[in-house]
């Protein structure tokens, strides 16, 4: 059984776009859509730990002013049901399940960090649900440090606990100047929306979802020269999460790639350089 939500109006803001949901079988998966109807959606794949209010508004409002923009939480993962799956496998057929139950044949994907891995995995597996890819903040099953990212963050999700600030700060961008500039300014855009928030994930989920990170970071390579759509991979040239190698090694293994790497910036480079990214995403997107 499928049963989805739908608005009766778009809103003009991400923060202003309520909790929509479609259930399929006992699972609940929660999302939000903002922009217009009509074209190929785009859908938002979040990293380890995301729920809806991780998406970045200044992305999110970007890219929805001339396409209809869908963000996903995955399962177990803030408002959506079920327990987070241990494989990326698991989620990419969850996001197939998604897309189907929403009406949708044909959609773009951008995947962010855990997202990323999910897009890789879901264009192998449904190679004509996808018309065009964007890969940012990730790398390749068997990609170099992927199954580290656990021993990374561990350390800086504690400094973070010990300096009362967001492990993002860490995490995502640079320690440079202008890299905690992005970072105060990324985390502020984050708490915009006031109401009807999403659920922060639990400790299992979290745990659960890095069990599927480091198990895609010890998997065989894909045979990414199968994906032969178009492809946008971008990242910050000091990526200490998914080391920014990862995506020089998916733009030279994916036929059809085109890579963007952004200066003095880290894991998040998308989000300090949140207008540049937009007005290259959307020009790639466009038909």
């Amino acid at each position: 059984m499928t049963n989805a939500t739908h608005p009766t109006a778009s809103p003009r803001r991400y923060r202003d776009a309520p909790n929509r949901f479609v259930t399929m079988g006992k699972i609940r998966f929660a999302y939000r859509e903002l922009g217009p109807r009509g074209g190929t959606p785009l859908v938002l794949l979040n990293h380890w730990g995301a729920v809806l209010d991780n998406f970045d508004p200044r992305i999110v409002d970007g890219l929805a002013t001339a396409r209809h923009v869908i963000a996903l939480d995955y399962r177990g993962i803030g408002l959506s049901g079920g327990s987070a799956p241990v494989t990326i496998g698991e989620m990419a057929r969850d996001v197939q399940a998604v897309i189907s139950a929403l009406g949708f044949t044909k959609v773009d994907l951008l995947g962010f960090s855990l997202g990323g891995f999910v897009a890789q995995d879901l264009v192998l597996r449904a190679p004509g649900l996808v018309r065009k890819l964007i890969l940012t903040g990730t790398g390749p099953a068997g990609g170099t440090g992927i199954d580290r990212v656990g021993a990374i963050s561990w350390p800086l999700i504690l400094k973070g606990m010990l300096t009362a600030r967001d492990p993002k700060t860490y995490l995502f961008f640079t320690g440079t100047t202008s890299g905690r500039r992005a970072a105060r300014d990324f985390l502020a855009r984050l708490n915009e929306r006031k109401a009807d928030r999403d659920k922060g994930p639990t400790p299992r989920a979290f745990l659960r979802q890095l069990a599927a990170i480091k198990a895609w970071g010890r998997q065989s390579p894909q045979d990414l020269a199968r994906i032969v759509i178009p492809v946008l991979v971008a990242n910050g040239d000091n990526d200490i999460m998914v080391p920014t190698a990862n995506s020089l090694d998916l733009a030279r293994r994916i036929p059809n790639a085109e890579l963007v790497i952004y200066p003095d910036a880290g894991h998040g480079g998308i989000f300090q350089y949140h207008d540049e990214f937009v007005s290259k995403a959307a020009a790639f997107l466009a038909d």
